[in-house]
């Protein structure tokens, strides 16, 4: 059974990741973060190996209560709500949770050299792009399941480029996260995506765009 104590050195774990990279993670780097007494980590994930796993596991857990949040608003009411939803979506994760998502960067490339690690996130990442595409089934895309593997490859995209690619230092502002999101939900399904317009900030010439706030 997971403790809110196992919760907690797993969340710590990522925020590591996220922070010093793979290789800063230690047992008492993990402590510190956690604000634990040293050993703590230890106790719960005797190995290395352990916390890597928690921190997969972590990560799944919380792709499905994040996707438990988007589908029943996705379903009621249309692909206008599906493409709001994923915009907001999008910049949560650009913003708030952009941590998170180095730490997901971390693991994958983690997995290339331990199969166990590979074999839990391929299997997170199949069962959420089935997920994905019931959603895109219900609201009537011809053929949902290649549909979400394109739309999923999309997102990710979108985030590696502006978390850690070329336009890391100059990620996409709400508008245009706004204007993505109809695009793709737009491709995925039939007929309009009708979403009220997104104001877009004022500019004045051979200024920068403003990032995502």
């Amino acid at each position: 059974m997971v403790s809110n104590r196992h919760r907690l050195v797993a969340d710590a774990a990522l925020v590591v990741l996220a922070e010093q990279g793979s290789r800063g993670l230690t047992h008492r780097a993990v402590d510190a973060a956690a604000g634990l007494p040293p050993g703590s980590a230890s106790y719960y994930y005797r190995s290395r190996a352990a916390l890597l796993a928690a921190c997969v596991q972590r990560l799944i857990d919380q792709d499905h209560d994040q996707l438990d949040a988007l589908t029943p608003m996705a379903t009621a009411t249309g692909p206008a709500a599906l493409s709001e939803a994923l915009a907001g979506l999008l910049h949560h994760w650009l913003t708030t949770d952009r941590r998170r998502h180095l730490a997901r960067y971390e693991l994958t490339m983690e997995s290339v050299r331990r199969p166990e690690l590979a074999t839990e996130l391929h299997a997170a990442g199949s069962a959420l792009r089935q997920r994905i595409a019931a959603v895109l089934a219900g609201l009537g895309a011809p053929d949902p399941a290649r549909q979400a593997r394109l739309l999923v490859a999309c997102i990710d995209g979108i985030l590696f480029d502006n978390i850690a690619g070329a336009n890391a230092s100059s990620p996409m502002s709400a508008a245009d996260l706004h204007a993505a999101a109809r695009d793709l939900i737009g491709a995925a399904l039939p007929g309009p995506v009708d979403g009220p317009p997104t104001a877009v900030p004022h500019r004045r010439a051979g200024s920068a765009p403003t990032a995502m706030s």
